[in-house]
């Protein structure tokens, strides 16, 4: 064959070859981006978690920061734009395991005084890939931590009423 007559397969022979090393290159792009969501994911509950167990039940700070916001961002995450402090639900739970229904009811026996544990869920987390012709996007399965309750903001003095301690 001639070398004129080939010119067109080798462009035909790089659009075969392009399209898969393309694929390939958008998908491990895209593996490493979930990978690194699903870490500040869990980082953000855990993180969450351990920031309830020791601070002021009613602060809102602990939720900004555990989505690694500083205390007087309220807006989306600075990690990830689509995680808010809305994605978030903070439980005390009591011994075994239930819910507390008052947890800053500080004088109710079933109040502040039943709350054994800190439990941060976050849930339905939709990660959108960002291949070109796909554009789906994935829910997530569900981050918890839970976790021992601490002082819970709370800072006993032997002469004093307990007084509350900023987070």
């Amino acid at each position: 064959m001639k070398r004129r007559g080939m010119r067109g397969v080798y462009v035909v022979e790089f659009a075969f070859v392009s399209v898969l090393l393309f694929t390939l290159l958008f998908g491990v792009l895209e593996m490493g981006r979930l990978y690194f969501t699903v870490n500040v994911l869990n980082e953000s509950v855990r993180r969450g978690a351990r920031l309830a167990a020791v601070c002021n039940i009613s602060d809102p700070v602990v939720l900004r920061r555990a989505i690694f916001n500083s205390a007087g961002d309220s807006g989306a995450s600075s990690l990830l734009a689509d995680l808010d402090t809305g994605d978030l639900t903070l439980r005390y739970l009591d011994q075994n395991g239930a819910l507390v229904a008052s947890p800053g009811d500080l004088a109710s026996a079933s109040g502040f005084a039943a709350i054994r544990y800190v439990q941060l869920v976050l849930q339905n987390f939709q990660f959108s890939l960002f291949i070109p012709g796909i554009g789906a996007s994935i829910t997530l399965p569900a981050f918890k931590a839970t976790l021992p309750r601490e002082s819970l903001g709370r800072h006993p003095k032997a002469d004093v009423a307990p007084e509350i301690t900023p987070c």
